[in-house]
């Protein structure tokens, strides 16, 4: 692959950029509903994604047949498009650092080293382990890999291999009693192998899911309320990543984000630092993490909010171009079919001094939030997330458990209100995907965060 892609280079001509983006992926998704098997299937394809750039227009096609005249019809074709679609002599793109070489993430038990039969089991048992319990109505369990390989050539100098391992696993639960029903989920998602994701006990997570969704059976809903309140690490990487995050993405600046012109401005409470990283931080197994993104460039770790103040866009090479600085590394596709768009990777806040127990005694009235579920935010970043877990804090002491709870607010200003971080961090939105357009796989995470924000409720 290295010959024929270095080769087929100098078939970009008249272009100011060429790029040659091959791109195999196994994949596997296994999934169990009440005892049945509801999916077992297994997927191996590639092909190859090609863009070109003249006057600063792109032009994109992709090819699945691997063959010289294959690869060289689309590059015709790309070239064409960036052709018709470039306007602005002198375009350019943006410096950055490019990859050369290989580059894998560190896996001491591959994927591929267990049978399809153990990963079944896997997934049955756990499931068995969540139904077995009298109060559980219904139950399921999934487990989904993503085995990556690429070579990406460009026309400047990038010349990488690259390769990734992508495994995750979700279970969920509902509990039923007196015509009333509520459900309960845990998940993980790493890049690493297979010891990696089961780190943590699958049986013990089925035991999790099950007593928390028989224990917010007989919660109570709260009132609705502006409140102080203490976000777990996953609620935390959620506000990061929807919330901020996509506010920063350089493409959704020029479209007039609320961070459009603020750079260098205080967004954010002087205790928050706010990071996107290819890297994977504070261990290796983030499942965001990219060595090397799509156009070839070596990710890097981006301080997005440094002390409160708002130093970084999220850039591809064009969009570093525009604004004057280097690639972030953070264009990615999801496909050998999809064109690179500015996505994030491993969003976070980092860490503080603080201890939970020392956040929870100071507070006399406010709320303990554990456990992101779904939601949304704008480009005004605001937004509005559900909570699996609240329990009510009262005299610095932890309350009664509360379910049906919403958090929302205008997330800069939820920052601004940030008077505590533990020091306690973790990764926990490894098994979910971001859906721009495409999919990306995604990390978020943090410390637990002490802030204002408005708490929803039935009443």
């Amino acid at each position: 692959m290295h010959e024929l892609l270095e080769s087929l280079l100098g078939e970009f001509s008249g272009v100011e950029y060429g790029e040659l983006r091959y791109h195999e992926r196994k994949g596997l998704i296994v999934s169990v509903r009440q005892g049945e098997l509801e999916a077992a299937n297994s997927t191996v394809y590639s092909g190859i994604g090609v863009r070109a750039f003249h006057h600063g227009g792109w032009g994109f096609s992709s090819t699945s047949r691997i063959d010289r005249e294959s690869i060289k019809g689309a590059i015709l074709d790309a070239i064409s498009g960036a052709r018709a679609a470039g306007k602005k002599e002198g375009a350019r793109l943006g410096e950055a650092s490019l990859a050369t070489g290989r580059f894998a993430p560190e896996i001491e038990d591959p994927l591929s080293a267990h049978s399809f039969e153990e990963k079944l089991a896997l997934v049955r048992q756990a499931e068995s382990k969540v139904r077995s319990f009298p109060f559980i109505a219904s139950a399921a369990c999934s487990y989904r890999e993503n085995l990556d390989h690429k070579y990406i050539y460009t026309t400047d100098g990038a010349r990488a291999e690259v390769i990734d391992s992508k495994p995750e696993f979700r279970l969920f639960g509902v509990a039923a009693a007196n015509g009333d029903r509520v459900e309960a989920r845990e998940s993980m998602g790493i890049t690493g192998g297979w010891t990696d994701l089961l780190r943590k006990d699958p049986d013990e997570l089925a035991e999790t899911v099950a007593r928390r969704a028989r224990d917010l059976l007989g919660a109570k809903h709260p009132a609705g309320e502006r409140a102080v309140v203490i976000l777990d690490p996953g609620l935390a990487g959620l506000l990061s990543h929807e919330a901020i995050g996509h506010t920063v993405e350089a493409d959704f600046v020029l479209s007039g984000a609320i961070t459009k012109g603020k750079l260098g401005q205080k967004v954010a409470s002087e205790l928050v630092t706010l990071v996107d990283s290819g890297p994977s931080q504070y261990g290796r197994l983030a499942g965001g993490t990219v060595l090397v993104d799509d156009e070839g460039v070596i990710t890097e770790r981006t301080e997005v909010i440094k002390d409160g103040i708002l130093k970084s866009y999220l850039h591809n090479r064009e969009s570093a171009a525009l604004f004057e600085v280097r690639s972030t590394g953070n264009a990615r596709a999801y496909e050998y079919s999809d064109e690179p768009l500015i996505r994030m990777r491993n969003t976070y806040i980092e860490p503080g001094d603080r201890t939970l127990e020392e956040m929870i005694s100071e507070i006399n009235e406010g709320y303990l939030l554990k456990g992101a579920g779904g939601g949304q935010a704008d480009a005004n970043a605001e937004f509005m997330f559900s909570v699996q877990e609240a329990y009510r804090i009262k005299d610095g002491k932890l309350g009664e458990l509360l379910r049906g709870v919403a958090i929302s607010g205008q997330a800069f200003e939820v920052l601004q209100s940030v008077d505590a971080v533990s020091k306690e961090f973790r990764f926990d939105m490894g098994a979910g995907y971001c859906g721009k357009l495409q999919m990306a796989k995604v990390d978020g995470g943090g410390p637990f965060v002490r802030c204002k924000a408005i708490i929803g409720g039935r009443k």
